[in-house]
């Protein structure tokens, strides 16, 4: 199976540091390379992911993040450029109102977002034929009137994820803003009396804002802030800590720190909201509180919980590999039905689009070597 997949323009495939969205597509386009298929990748220029890579494309510009026409111009590049591939997968906001036009083959969208009201209103405005693919059972009981097809939680390669010792303190990992849960985690670690060790994202001029007038004078001798750091710097910090600190105020949709901190064998103390209490399970791998009270107690008991566990809960229910499989069936399912709605049932009778091109250039090569044949008199 030929795959194309559209990244936001926002930031390099991988990430050089922090970036849930793009982590997640770069393992998904690597992890279905391995299983065989074909990946073209329409991303940022300055993207790096060792598949297939549409050419033409600027590098990233994160001053550009969230602006309108410089989505578009991506999308329809994305678009033009992806005309040999068997599926599409789309993890942009606007992708697909554009496809409705723009494709001509299955489009899969995977929501990364809320389903607030005006993501609701653009995608309820979509075919009836798009294929939306929720990232937790929490976010897709969200989706009302627009159809979830599938939930696959997000995976991770645990092969690349070293396993860690643990220590005596806590650590934060997210972006400066209020969503994050920061301040509470500061308030959690002081009277819990465990040192916490912050890292997030701090780049766009309100983080910046929220973290000199809020942040920064909540910080001393038990928190500190150690900047914004690479995938091996995080895991580094992750698996040397007692816990991962991820007290959120909003429901975020899935939350790949979570599973990120359990593959180094570090506990998860959260609150319950959006997709935690599918990732942590309360009281083994974790612990889930809804107020300061039980998140203290938490952190205090994160330390006697079994770090191997942690792993093992990953390598169960979220790796690279198992993700890839739920997403190839639901791509095996939507070209079969594509193949059933042209009035055909089976794969023969209506080929898939890579295999017309490769049809096409057969019999385009085959005509060409008979144009050469020797001139007779």
């Amino acid at each position: 199976m030929r795959i194309g997949i559209i990244a936001p323009p926002w930031i390099p495939i991988p990430p050089p540091a922090y970036g849930g969205i793009e982590c997640f597509i770069d393992v998904l386009a690597l992890e279905l390379a391995a299983a065989g298929h074909e990946v073209v990748l329409a991303a940022s220029g300055d993207s790096t992911c060792p598949v297939e890579r549409l050419p033409g494309f600027p590098p990233s510009d994160q001053d550009k993040i969230g602006m309108t026409t410089h989505e578009l111009r991506h999308l329809i590049r994305a678009y033009a450029g992806l005309t040999d591939v068997d599926v599409i997968v789309d993890n942009t906001l606007g992708g697909p109102v554009l496809a409705q036009s723009a494709a001509r083959r299955p489009v899969v969208t995977i929501v990364h977002s809320p389903f607030e009201e005006v993501v609701l209103e653009l995608y309820g405005a979509t075919s009836p034929d798009m294929t939306f693919v929720a990232i937790s059972r929490h976010q897709a009981s969200t989706s009302r009137h627009v159809r979830v097809a599938e939930v696959i939680h997000h995976g991770i390669r645990t092969e690349d994820v070293p396993v860690g010792p643990g220590g005596p303190d806590a650590c934060f990992l997210g972006r400066m803003h209020p969503d994050k849960g920061l301040m509470e985690a500061i308030e959690v670690a002081e009277l819990a009396g465990i040192h916490l060790r912050i890292a997030a994202k701090m780049r766009e001029s309100l983080e910046c804002e929220y973290f000199e007038e809020v942040v920064r004078p909540a910080l001393g001798s038990n928190a500190e802030y150690v900047g914004e750091l690479s995938t091996d710097e995080k895991y580094e910090l992750m698996g040397s800590s007692c816990a991962l600190l991820n007290p959120i105020q909003w429901d975020e949709p899935f939350g790949l720190v979570m599973i990120e901190a359990l593959a180094t064998a570090t506990p998860v103390v959260a609150t319950p909201r959006g997709s935690v209490p599918e990732i942590v399970q309360d009281g083994g791998t974790g612990f889930i509180g809804a107020d300061v009270e039980d998140l203290v107690d938490g952190l205090r008991r994160a330390s006697s919980l079994d770090r191997g566990a942690c792993r093992a809960s990953v390598e169960e229910r979220f790796t690279a590999a198992q993700m890839a499989q739920h997403y190839v069936a639901l791509f095996e399912r939507l070209l079969q039905q594509e193949r059933q709605r042209r009035g055909e049932g089976t794969r023969a009778a209506v080929p898939l689009p890579t295999e017309r091109a490769r049809a096409a250039a057969t019999v385009a090569s085959a005509s060409a070597v008979g144009d050469e044949r020797p001139q007779t008199a």
